[in-house]
């Protein structure tokens, strides 16, 4: 794929409409690199101008911060600042909530201020623009979708109509699972424990989200999370369901709709 890299943008004195902040697992994650792909096509069907800045990019510290290593948090972020403002960045697009949120909150008292918005949102501005359109009888018309709420999304930033509003425009069935919005469930990555292994209990959290998800009967598990991806995605192989049932992003079930 030819993506847009800023330093070349820059060299040629031209500044894209929005930066694309890929992430770590956007990056380097072989499943989450699907959507990082998925998203770019959208980009470029919609007409955007958009870069991303390749090897420039470092971590946002978000897990460091999460898992007590506030020093090292701090020097990538300061790094990362240093990178944007040298561009004049205003505008940054993220598919990660973790990502988003760091940039969002943690990131204007160390003197990084930017519009960060997360590319659920920014997907349903498309298709209320009509910049995305879907195709009349898309492959997922009539199919039993549910939605996970990210907690970085959901519970930290409040964002829980934006994707769903995007899967509205799929015209499949919404259903919800009992655990919510507000009172949503975390798939078990979040706080850095991605990172680490989980203490004693009886149930992993991955595994009693995913039974939840497949209560709800939808052969499709949408997320907005490449973590929340992998946990589901985990969870269903778990379950033998990987054949009957697709953890997929919602960037992906937009890419797959598309109107040619």
């Amino acid at each position: 794929m030819q993506v847009p890299v800023m330093a070349e943008l820059f060299a040629k004195q031209e500044t894209p409409d929005i930066l694309f902040w890929v992430g770590c697992a956007g990056s380097f994650d072989q499943r989450a690199q699907k959507i990082t792909q998925a998203f770019t096509i959208i980009l470029e069907k919609a007409g955007i101008k958009y870069a991303i800045l390749g090897k420039e990019e470092a971590c946002t510290g978000d897990p460091a911060r999460r898992a007590g290593n506030e020093f090292l948090f701090q020097m990538m972020a300061y790094q990362n600042i240093q990178t944007l403002n040298n561009y004049g960045i205003k505008k940054i697009v993220t598919a990660c909530p973790h990502c988003f949120n760091t940039l969002k909150n943690e990131y204007p008292v160390l003197g990084g201020n930017y519009e960060v918005i997360h590319h659920a949102s920014f997907l349903q501005q498309l298709i209320d623009e009509g910049k995305v359109k879907m195709k009349e009888s898309g492959s997922f018309k009539g199919k039993k979708i549910t939605y996970h709420d990210s907690c970085y999304l959901g519970r930290a930033n409040n964002i829980y109509e934006a994707p769903r509003k995007v899967l509205e425009a799929l015209d499949g069935e919404l259903v919800e699972m009992k655990h919510c919005r507000s009172k949503g469930l975390c798939c078990g990555a979040g706080g850095a424990q991605m990172f680490k292994e989980e203490e004693k209990g009886t149930v992993r959290v991955n595994l009693e989200r995913t039974d939840e998800a497949l209560g709800t009967g939808a052969t499709v598990i949408a997320s907005a999370c490449p973590f929340c991806n992998t946990m589901l995605t985990d969870g269903v192989k778990n379950k033998e369901k990987e054949d009957t049932v697709l953890v997929l992003d919602v960037a992906e079930l937009v890419a797959r709709s598309l109107a040619e």
